[in-house]
């Protein structure tokens, strides 16, 4: 069995042409003046990138900014921005999506992308490797790349050999006559090496294992096994593996709406039909948009309970798209829509035909997903209650997708028929102070208080109720709590309690006891 297939991709002027694409956009690039990036580096600006008129002016990576002025006054210098470039690899790690979902990052500017058995859809590796470099080409990328079966070796071409296909079990031959510093270990190893007289790594390669090792490390043993095609170290995706994938390709950029639609309901038929197959339903579906200038959009939507019809699928992703904040925009086209379930579960057989509630959990599950897909599942929620008689814990708020089921089967308590409600319709997230001129203590209400500037005349009193904190969560405190539904001259009902008693439970910074506060804590429709 033949090991797994490594792509590499570097791009080794990836600062400058970040910057050379964005001045081209907008009509000030000019191709023939020298440009460099540089970069601070113990107090000194050294280059960091340049671009190929002034790597023929004789400049180099790691050339002091001063230096470089004196061999050329005319030279066009800009400031690095690492997160930019960071941003634009990501960018590209994107777009090479396409060709493998498989894609890790090799920083600071290069990318490996795992093509075992996918790179027959697109004519074989030499194909495939063309068609990659070309396109980067076209987006004003200066590429290297290469193919091997691990992905230091690749690496290493990438670096001395551009372009170059290396067979399974050819990775020693094919880097043999390379210099040892093009297996990235380090100048202090890459120095040690050439004063051993080991300068090639046909050289290093030809010495014990156990003498390499002694001299420089397990570490550089070990790298210096996988550019030698023994043994493998692996890659990590930037993205999970999705459990399906299903994509379409097109000869011609596609651009409609109905096209787009079109393309997507077929694809969730077929990704339907794979996943029935095993039994499954998808729980979180993403489409990935593809354009034909690089850039790559992603629409993600999930559901509270597996999706096995592909019209819901259709349904969601309508209401995804048209509730977008910013519209998918085609450009010239996209070449490749894909669609994969990322997370899928096993769908449970049940007796649905003869069960009214579980129709009506079903309509109920649907309308959440359709209003998950257009507002967003964070902002749709569920109130599960709680094991407790502290009023602002006895409730949680929850994700509804994630928690329909527990609030299903909740169980809240009853209320008493022909009787007020005991607790208010609104009730603040935070208790609100209120200033009480005088009370009937110890236990007795307000005559009237004053909340938000206004002043209320207090006319009818419930209560009080009262309510002792938890002694695990008191943190120190023992305070007590008492409850009253106030109702004022105009009418209004508030829910409104002490906090502590008039004995003693409250004390000052000196440890004085001092008068209880009050609070209002909701309101009464």
């Amino acid at each position: 069995m033949s090991r797994r297939r490594i792509l590499s991709l570097w791009l080794p002027r990836l600062p400058i042409d970040r910057i050379q694409r964005f001045f081209g956009k907008v009509g000030l690039h000019k191709s023939n003046e020298p440009s460099i990036v540089v970069i601070k580096d113990n107090n000194a600006l050294l280059i960091h990138a340049l671009d190929e008129a002034a790597e023929r002016l004789g400049l180099y990576i790691g050339q002091p900014l001063a230096n470089a002025r004196a061999m050329c006054p005319d030279l066009k210098v800009f400031d690095a921005d690492t997160v930019a470039d960071a941003k634009t690899l990501s960018d590209i790690a994107d777009w090479c999506d396409r060709f493998t979902p498989l894609v890790a990052l090799d920083p600071p500017h290069g990318l490996f992308l795992d093509i075992t058995g996918c790179a027959h859809l697109f004519g074989g590796e030499a194909a495939l490797l063309r068609t990659l470099v070309r396109a980067l080409g076209r987006q004003g990328f200066a590429v290297s790349a290469a193919i091997a079966g691990t992905s230091v070796c690749a690496r290493t071409l990438t670096r001395q050999a551009t372009g170059t296909i290396v067979a399974d079990g050819e990775e020693a031959v094919a880097i043999s006559s390379f210099p040892v510093s093009a297996l990235g270990a380090g100048e202090a190893i890459t120095t040690g090496l050439r004063r051993a007289g080991l300068k090639i790594i046909g050289d290093v390669a030809s010495r014990a294992p156990s003498e390499i090792t002694a001299r420089f490390g397990a570490r550089f043993s070990t790298l210096l096994a996988h550019a030698l095609g023994q043994g493998d170290a692996p890659i990590s995706p930037r993205k999970p593996l999705p459990d399906y994938i299903v994509e379409k390709r097109f000869a011609e950029p596609i651009a409609t709406d109905t096209m787009i639609a079109m393309t997507l309901s077929r694809l969730a038929d077929t990704l339907i039909a794979s996943m029935e197959k095993q039994g499954k339903g998808a729980r979180r579906l993403e489409a990935a948009f593809f354009r034909t200038d690089g850039a790559v959009r992603a629409i993600t939507v999930e559901t509270g309970r597996p999706v096995t019809r592909s019209a819901v699928i259709d349904r969601l992703f309508r209401e995804r798209l048209d509730a977008l904040a910013d519209p998918l925009d085609p450009g010239f086209g996209f070449d490749m829509i894909r669609l994969s379930a990322s997370r899928t579960e096993i769908v449970v057989q049940e007796q649905r035909d003869l069960d009214a509630h579980v129709h009506d959990n079903d309509e109920l599950a649907a309308l959440i997903d359709r209003i998950a897909a257009r507002i967003g599942g964070k902002r749709v929620v569920v109130h599960l209650p709680q094991d407790t008689h502290i009023p602002e814990c006895a409730v949680l708020a929850a994700q509804a997708q994630h928690h329909l089921a527990a609030a299903m089967q909740a169980t809240w308590p009853a209320r008493t028929e022909s009787e007020p409600p005991l607790r208010p319709l609104r009730l603040f997230d935070k208790p609100e102070p209120i200033k009480v001129p005088f009370a009937t203590v110890p236990d007795g209400p307000p005559h009237q208080f004053t909340w938000r500037r206004a002043l209320h005349a207090v006319v009818r009193v419930e209560g009080p109720e009262r309510i002792a904190m938890e002694w695990w969560r008191q943190d120190g405190k023992q305070l007590t709590r008492d409850y009253f539904r106030i109702e004022d001259a105009e009418g209004l009902r508030f829910w409104i309690f002490r906090d502590g008693l008039y004995e003693g439970e409250v004390f000052d910074g000196d440890g004085k006891p001092a008068s209880p506060g009050w609070y209002v804590h909701g309101l009464f429709a």
